[in-house]
């Protein structure tokens, strides 16, 4: 079995044998019925029109920011990345671990890349960004999470955020370029997507092409309503998968007081779960539901507030307490996003403003222009993809 996190630095699997017999037995029935916990509404989504997959605001450039992206997308092109993509750390390991190290590839990386050359309107450049993700991630059934090129090892199991970021790429590719050919891949994908890792109108983590099993909980942040609201499946199926999936975000809010979301909910268990609540994922999960309009004012109003004093933490108790002081480029850089997403050029700013702070400026630094710790010589690519997609919006 694999076990999906997401952290500020980007995603980590963990594959053990135990829990793969635990995630057999419970897949192993014949039918897996929708949780009653979770009913099914009987609300019909919106249809998402394709344009208002395309960030509008673009703050990014009315603040300019250009010269700060180009800074940090020569960083990313020429330190952080090889011939079959972008590495996971600029430090370099055995890549043999458990968790995905230095220079093994994520489909987490291709997509926000493959986004970020659409957004910016680079055809070449996203037709060669995705055939490297096509030759490092494409499997029969889904994009692998990770690939070691040292190892020459894709490994059999995909994450389905992963997915569907770069499902959404080539819909908007096929948006900005007017290339039908994009979209028609975007289909083609999407209902593969939907026929593995989504069962009886609930979305799974992931799936695993070797063992042909998913596991048994989603977690919130994987939960893209958008794409999934363009998935090429009958409408029926696609109001009930995203009626289905935006309950299980909105029973997953914690408290006015602290007006975030816990981290997954098991379908066999029925409840959710979060030891902790990680800040990225949640964060990642506001801007989940303020793409569809419903963001909650109290999350915006809360996320204004410590994002202008800059005391937005990596990690919080369930209660709201701060179990770090450690912030990260990415919080910042989601925050930005929100705040283009709702129309909020201040919020956007003043994000943009503290994350900006963490851009390495010293000449000479092989970090030049990207975000990361110059004594340690580490830079990873969750937090300087996200950096350089805000900086789009």
């Amino acid at each position: 079995m694999r076990k999906i996190q997401s952290s500020g630095s980007g995603k980590k699997v963990i594959l053990t044998a135990i829990t793969f017999v635990l995630l057999l037995t419970a897949c192993g029935r014949s039918e897996q019925p929708a949780p009653s916990s979770l009913p099914t509404s009987s609300a019909a989504p919106q249809d998402t029109p394709m344009a208002a997959l395309l960030p509008e605001q673009h703050y990014g450039d009315k603040l300019q920011m250009q010269d700060k992206r180009q800074k940090l997308y020569h960083f990313i092109t020429t330190e952080l990345s090889g011939t079959a993509g972008i590495y996971t750390n600029l430090q370099d390991t055995e890549q043999n671990a458990e968790l995905t190290t230095g220079h093994e590839m994520l489909s987490e990386s291709a997509g926000l890349m493959m986004r970020y050359k659409a957004l910016t309107q680079q055809k070449s450049a996203f037709e060669e960004e995705w055939a490297r993700a096509k030759q490092s991630f494409n499997m029969e059934t889904a994009f692998s999470y990770r690939f070691s090129p040292k190892l020459q090892k894709r490994y059999t199991l995909n994450a389905a955020v992963d997915d569907l970021r770069i499902i959404r790429a080539l819909y908007e590719a096929g948006d900005v370029f007017q290339n039908e050919g994009y979209k028609q891949e975007a289909d083609s994908f999407g209902k593969r997507f939907y026929e593995h890792n989504v069962k009886n109108g609930y979305l799974y983590d992931f799936y695993d092409e070797t063992y042909k099993i998913t596991n048994d909980f989603i977690t919130l942040c994987y939960i893209d309503l958008k794409t999934l609201g363009l998935l090429p499946i009958e409408a029926g199926e696609r109001q009930t998968l995203i009626a289905n999936m935006e309950k299980v975000i909105k029973d997953g809010y914690l408290t006015n007081e602290f007006p975030f979301y816990e981290t997954r909910y098991d379908y066999g268990k029925g409840k959710y779960s979060s030891d902790h609540i990680n800040m990225v994922e949640s964060l990642l999960t506001v801007l989940v539901l303020a793409e569809m309009g419903e963001e909650k004012a109290e999350s915006i109003r809360y996320i204004k507030d410590k994002v202008k004093a800059g005391t937005l933490y990596g990690q919080y108790t369930r209660e709201g307490a701060a179990t770090t002081d450690t912030r990260s480029t990415a919080i910042y850089a989601i925050t930005a996003m929100i705040g283009s997403v709702i129309g909020d050029q201040t919020l956007y700013a003043d994000s943009i403003g503290k994350m900006n702070e963490f851009q390495i400026e010293e000449v000479g630094s092989p970090l030049l222009g990207g975000f990361g710790d110059t004594a340690a010589q580490q830079a990873y690519s969750f937090d300087n993809l996200m950096a350089l997609l805000a900086y789009t919006y």
